[in-house]
């Protein structure tokens, strides 16, 4: 199958070359043109790379499919905009990035009003994609999911790819697995950080030793853990990380529905919050309860002079 494909970073480059890999063939646009040259280079029969989201238009043959694999935000609705200047009715836009369910809904009646299909394609796999295959969750109409599928075949593993219902369904199914990634990621953090300060008790463990045994049949088992597993045979005491942690949205996206839904999201709440506190140097909100805990307690604080209590 001809696909356009918009947007070459760290899993749209891959994602093209899986395709390529089967046989498809890809028309590709990227804001670096070195990139997009860098690429086509690489697979010279299989991609062709050009200077615009119209000249990527022009080179398909209608019905077109755009693939859009850009940060969610302007830069979704500025490739839309340009892709309607350039598509023709029938034609085929997709998002598979990590767009706001309800903004892929609003997309979508904009697109289809112009005569054009739309499909919102949430994508999980990450660096690993291009040999492992990539998780799709497919939000779109059944005969547009049905045009595109071979696509999918392509990307995904054997049964990774699933047509979750109509507009905005795919952006919401990533939505959520993201905010229980976000869990899963803050309960390995929590426990492997209780391991590391049990020297108190005698005990030194090696945490990438723990992180493997624990991949043999435990039931916390996955392949986060075995990321984790990675990471500390790397660097033991990730002296080289600093402990700062960003979010892409799909996290405050999750604990927003769950608050307009009155759903208790606990614990994927509590991680989006950990995620905040640890771009923090020095929380002011911790200062103030150590100011309290001292007016009403006498408990002795810090002076942010020194890292000894000070009685007072």
């Amino acid at each position: 199958m001809q696909i356009g494909f918009i947007g070459l970073g760290r899993m749209g480059s891959n994602m093209v070359r899986r395709l390529a890999r089967d046989g498809h063939t890809a028309v590709v646009f990227d804001s670096s043109p070195e990139t997009g040259a860098s690429l086509a280079a690489e697979l010279p029969n299989s991609v062709r790379s050009v200077g615009s989201i119209a000249e990527v238009a022009n080179e398909l043959v209608a019905p077109r499919t755009l693939w859009m694999m850009v940060p969610q935000g302007d830069a979704v609705d500025d490739a839309i905009s340009q892709a309607l200047e350039a598509c023709e009715p029938g034609d085929i836009l997709i998002d598979g990035g990590n767009s706001y369910f309800k903004h892929s809904v609003a997309r979508a009646s904009h697109v289809q009003a112009s005569g054009l299909k739309y499909v919102d394609c949430g994508t999980s796999g990450g660096v690993w994609g291009l040999e492992r295959g990539y998780c799709l969750m497919i939000g779109t109409d059944p005969d547009t999911f049905a045009h595109v599928e071979p696509v999918f075949r392509t990307l995904a593993p054997p049964d990774g790819y699933l047509h979750v219902g109509p507009a905005g369904a795919g952006h919401f199914v990533k939505m959520v697995h993201n905010g229980i990634e976000y869990a899963l990621m803050q309960s390995y953090a929590e426990g492997f950080e209780l391991l590391r300060e049990a020297g108190k008790f005698g005990y030194a463990f090696d945490l990438g030793g723990l992180a493997d045994l624990w991949q043999q049949g435990s039931v916390i088992r996955s392949w986060l853990l075995e990321l984790s597993g990675r990471a500390f045979h790397r660097d033991p005491a990730l002296d080289g990380i600093r402990g700062y942690v960003e979010d892409t949205g799909e996290g405050r996206w999750t604990v927003m529905t769950a608050i307009e839904e009155d759903v208790p999201a606990l614990a994927i709440t509590h991680a989006l919050m950990t995620r905040f506190r640890s771009r923090q140097d020095d929380s002011f909100g911790a200062k103030v309860l150590a100011a309290l805990r001292h007016e009403f307690g006498g408990h002795g604080i810090k002076s942010a002079e020194m890292d000894t209590p000070q009685p007072h």
